[in-house]
């Protein structure tokens, strides 16, 4: 089951059943299924604090990922920036729903193995994105959606085991 959730910030608009058929069907092309996966969508402050408190890295990022994964089940919580989704998105010439769905499939083809911290490994894993996301393109891609700035507030448990 995947969930997603906010915490200091608005829910991103997006078709959260075809995203989640999307994640389904990538999580299936490496032989994994489903477990539980959450999505919490961040501001940049909660995604600093998140990682100086479990990664010990004092900077921005756009996601940090925990995995609990067991065997082919993919389980993990995965926080996505969506203030550095709109900052990266702007960076690159995409749309902030682009960047955003390029986010979320990163975050679980990490869940599914694929790591991206040699350039080798970044390679591979843009490969996938760009596969990932021209599948989810072929299957009726979602209207361009803007990501929110508003405030909100879901509140949630804070990881115990980090997984960048």
């Amino acid at each position: 089951m995947i969930t997603y959730n906010t915490i200091n910030t608005a829910m991103p608009d997006i078709a959260e059943a075809e995203v989640t058929a999307w994640l389904r069907q990538v999580a299936r092309s490496y032989g994994k299924v489903l477990g539980d996966v959450n999505y919490i969508f961040v501001d940049d402050e909660t995604i600093l604090s998140v990682n100086q408190r479990f990664l010990g890295h004092d900077y921005y990022t756009d996601h940090i990922g925990f995995d609990y994964s067991e065997g082919n089940a993919l389980s993990g919580d995965i926080y996505i920036s969506l203030d550095t989704v709109r900052t990266n998105a702007a960076l690159y010439g995409a749309t902030p729903a682009e960047e955003l769905r390029r986010i979320i499939v990163h975050g679980l083809l990490h869940l599914c193995g694929l790591r991206d911290k040699s350039p080798e490994e970044q390679t591979r894993m843009r490969q996938a994105e760009d596969k990932a996301l021209r599948e989810q393109g072929a299957r009726g891609k979602e209207q361009e959606k803007t990501v929110a700035s508003e405030q909100s507030s879901c509140p949630r448990p804070l990881p115990l085991a980090p997984n960048n």
